[in-house]
């Protein structure tokens, strides 16, 4: 049974265009009012960018079409540029290559803590409701000879428009595509729909057989006696400019400030997202050639310590997982009471990481030992649920995961009070330490993965693409403990931490952490060269 009149192909896909350009492009036409304030000047530019999205949205649903899969993909478009709709209205972010993979690598519990009734009834508006009058609509096709003409003739038709259009304002077309290439991020479904496109070519680009191997010829000193304890804590969306060691006007370390450490300030992530800084920092391709595909199947740090030298390596994860990093070491979840004991209301805490090292000591007698931590951090939106009531020392405090919902003011507080528990889970970390120094040769490495926006210029969370990300993403806090065995030259250190660093200095500054001498070695990427 069909809900209204059959209806033909073409006329869907014209009202369907229609009602992505009013309804799903609000995040794409704020961003340009931003850049091309309403004037008389700009009122027919900007409305003639409408009639080119409306244009190439018919364009591509056309190229689409297809009898016999024209409903499933049209829902399918649906549903799509109604979730991506929301989180651009909501967050301000983009769909890019960087940002599918994040989405494909969110756990359960992560996605939980997206949901709302806004988004509920974004997807529910845009997608859902269009979706079911669709099903229940009979469409009408042409025989394929005349439904091709026909098509070609639409084709044609608003090539000839687009064009027209463009040329009659090309000066504005000029400016908007040479001078404001970050506002083409936010066409709905356009862009989503090419990033998807790439991120699938990039699954497919290499033809990996094997492993790649690296750092076969590691090797550890004869000299070398101690035994190295290294401690790695990674962050999760902790931005540098919101440390109190860097100057920021709340207290956010105040256990931090009373430790012997080397704080560093001034330090670029390798990405604005999990999914391509965790394995970045560890692997030795460095920022400007990291590939994920390459990275994934090319050994990094944890496999040459684990592999090559044989240094005990444990990664324990409180966050989603390791982004293969891990993926050939003991690896152990924190993520669930089944082993993390600091767990309430289906919130893992990442003190509970701590718990069973010693016994994880204890059963390793021999050999150097690597530790990581995988922090929960400040994942976002739901800054509340990232820290104990007794660390909410900032008030007041948004506590829903609608950021839209709060002054900039309560979201600030919420995410300072997660960064106020890291500064407290360092402090554990660094006591941990201590009690080992002498036995072992201790040392406490932490560096976030990226930063977070809260805000600024309309901006939340995290994933902007590299290029324009602001600072707010790419700056991250990194801290190191040195215990008095651990033979670098403590003073020396701190003349260095006001240098710029990066991700990329991590797979060999850890080499060096560890004493592992081998031909991947860089000493100009090494922060403790010459140090020893």
């Amino acid at each position: 049974m069909t809900l209204i009149k059959p209806l033909k192909s073409s006329t869907i896909i014209f009202w369907t265009a229609l009602f992505w350009v009013v309804f799903a492009n609000i995040a794409f036409f704020k961003n340009v009012i931003e850049v091309y304030p309403l004037s008389w000047a700009n009122t027919l530019p900007i409305i003639s960018l409408a009639i080119v999205m409306y244009g190439v949205s018919v364009l591509l649903l056309t190229l689409l079409s297809n009898r016999w899969l024209f409903k499933p993909l049209l829902t399918f478009l649906l549903i799509l540029t109604s979730s991506v709709a929301y989180f651009m209205d909501t967050y301000n972010i983009v769909v890019d290559t960087h940002m599918i993979t994040n989405i494909f690598q969110t756990n359960v519990n992560e996605s939980a803590d997206l949901l709302s009734l806004k988004m509920v009834l974004y997807i529910g508006f845009l997608g859902i409701v269009p979706s079911w009058i669709l099903v229940k609509t009979e469409i009408v096709f042409l025989p394929l000879r005349g439904q091709l003409i026909r098509d070609a003739k639409t084709v044609v038709g608003i090539m000839v428009l687009l064009v027209v259009v463009m040329f009659a304002f090309s000066k504005f077309y000029t400016s908007f595509f040479r001078e404001h290439k970050p506002l083409r991020y936010y066409t709905n479904p356009a862009y989503p729909l090419y990033s998807m496109g790439k991120y699938v070519f990039e699954l497919f680009k290499y033809e990996y057989r094997e492993l790649m191997h690296i750092g076969e010829d590691a090797s550890i000193p004869m000299g070398h006696t101690g035994r190295d304890l290294v401690i790695v804590v990674v962050g999760e969306a902790a931005r540098a400019d919101h440390f109190s060691l860097n100057g920021y006007a709340q207290e956010t370390n105040p256990l931090l400030r009373e430790e012997d450490i080397i704080n560093f300030t001034d330090v670029s992530s390798c990405g604005t997202e999990t999914a391509v800084s965790v394995p970045c920092m560890f692997s030795a391709l460095g920022r400007e050639d990291y590939d994920g595909d390459k990275a994934k199947n090319t050994e990094n740090i944890i496999d040459i310590l684990t592999h090559h030298i044989g240094v005990n390596v444990l990664w324990r994860d409180n966050n989603s997982d390791s982004k293969g990093v891990a993926v050939r070491a003991e690896y152990e979840d924190f993520k669930t009471s089944e082993r993390n004991p600091l767990c309430e209301d289906g919130e893992c805490r990442d003190e509970g990481m701590l718990y069973g090292l010693d016994e994880y000591i204890k059963a390793h007698p021999k050999g150097d030992i690597l530790i990581v931590l995988h922090q929960m951090g400040n994942h976002g939106p739901a800054y509340h649920k990232r820290y104990p009531k007794e660390y909410e020392k900032f008030t007041p405090v948004c506590k829903t995961n609608q950021l839209e919902q709060c002054s900039q003011a309560e979201i600030v507080n919420a995410y300072d009070n997660a960064i106020l528990y890291t500064d407290a889970f360092l402090a554990k970390t660094i006591n941990f330490l201590k009690k080992y120094d002498g036995e072992f040769d201790p040392a406490m490495i932490y560096v976030s993965d990226h930063g977070e926006s809260l805000g600024e210029n309309g901006l939340y969370l995290h994933g902007f693409p590299y290029a324009i990300a602001p600072d707010a993403q790419k700056k991250v806090p990194m801290i190191m403990w040195i215990g008095d065995h651990f033979g670098i030259d403590k003073a020396k250190l701190k003349k260095r931490a006001a240098h710029p660093y990066t991700h990329d200095h991590l797979f060999h500054t850890l080499l060096n952490a560890m004493e592992v001498k081998t031909s991947v070695y860089q000493a100009e990427l090494d922060i403790f060269h010459g140090l020893r």
